[in-house]
């Protein structure tokens, strides 16, 4: 249970402030090295210059059109995918749950592969199609999880199964349009290969409606953390609340996939730092997270243009070897607890 493991530590007022502040600068470093590094390296004075509109010619439009959108891009994903798997580990009380894991990723896939592959005409529905797909697996998972109430344990294996059903789906497209699957590779692993500005507006609208929503639901995610019958005692509606905890999550996640593609484990691993650093409380827990989402994608989508340069590795290969042995600490921690 999450509220269990953050009560072994709780951080200091001070420790999280400064602790704040770290992410902060972490998200800061993360974009400026985002936009310094690439093919090209480009100096903090050309960036500069570029934004104050001294810096004009090639240089401009290598940072302008090139590496601004495609940070801007990385830092909105990093902040969707953070909040939505902070959003769904508060709703199952497991570190584990992350919308890759439990199927809300594989159900907005399963929808963006259709148009990628089945109807490319309409490839401009994809972030609404994603979102369909993404709320009907949350909802599926809910509705094969609920026996006389929700337990956490029946929600993950449950999400489990989801998403093997619609990996199903997507395995089954792929083989029956084999002629299109060069376009659908880089959604399958998750990248950030050549997104511009297009695809930052694309999510704009997503970002602003996802964030306030999550925001907004910080003090019920407080009381959530209780057990089911002291959050009913203070009048929350837990049901209510559970459903639209995971709406916001499936819409977070899916405007990122609509974009990125199956990007995994971003939103296991950075909500589970940030509980470790900043306890349990949402309402400090949640922007914690969101900026923690920003220093980690735009690290990470910079390293996977650099570390092969001049060939690019999509962001997701790098985040599946870094989520999977994460994923294999959690499980064995969770064992050593129950088994203790």
């Amino acid at each position: 249970m999450l509220s269990k493991a953050s009560n072994r530590r709780l951080p200091s007022k001070r420790s999280r402030a400064y602790a704040l502040m770290a992410v902060f600068l972490l998200a800061a470093a993360g974009v400026i090295f985002s936009l310094v590094q690439g093919a090209v390296k480009v100096s903090l004075p050309e960036i500069i210059g570029v934004f104050s509109g001294s810096e004009t010619g090639g240089m401009r439009d290598i940072i302008w059109n090139v590496r601004f959108p495609r940070t801007l891009v990385a830092a909105i994903v990093g902040i969707h995918l953070a909040l939505a798997g902070a959003l769904l580990q508060s709703v199952m009380k497991n570190p584990m749950a992350d919308p890759h894991i439990i199927g809300v990723s594989s159900g907005a896939g399963l929808f963006g592969i259709a148009l990628i592959v089945v109807f490319p005409a309409y490839q401009y529905l994809m972030t609404p199609a994603a979102f369909v797909g993404a709320l009907g697996a949350a909802v599926l998972v809910y509705v094969l999880a609920w026996q006389n109430g929700i337990r956490p344990v029946r929600l993950i294996l449950a999400g489990v199964a989801v998403s093997a059903f619609f990996g199903s789906g997507i395995s089954t497209m792929l083989v029956f349009y084999s002629d299109r699957v060069d376009g659908a590779l880089l959604f399958l692993v998750g990248g950030l290969s050549a997104k511009t500005w297009p695809h930052f507006q694309q999510l704009l609208p997503y970002t602003l409606v996802g964030v306030t929503g999550a925001l907004l639901c910080a003090g019920r995610l407080n009381i959530l953390a209780l057990d089911e019958q002291n959050a009913k005692g203070l009048g929350l509606n837990v049901e209510r609340t559970r459903m639209l905890v995971i709406a916001v999550a499936a819409l977070l996640s899916a405007s990122a996939v609509s974009v990125v593609g199956l990007l995994g484990f971003v939103g296991m691993i950075v909500p589970h730092v940030t509980r470790f650093l900043f306890g349990n409380d949402y309402r400090l827990l949640l922007p914690a997270a969101a900026l923690t989402g920003v220093a980690v994608m735009t690290f990470f989508d910079t390293l996977s243009r650099i570390v092969f340069a001049p060939i690019e590795l999509p962001v997701g290969i790098m985040m599946g070897a870094i989520g999977a042995p994460f994923f294999v600490y959690l499980l064995r921690k969770k064992g050593s607890q129950v088994n203790g």
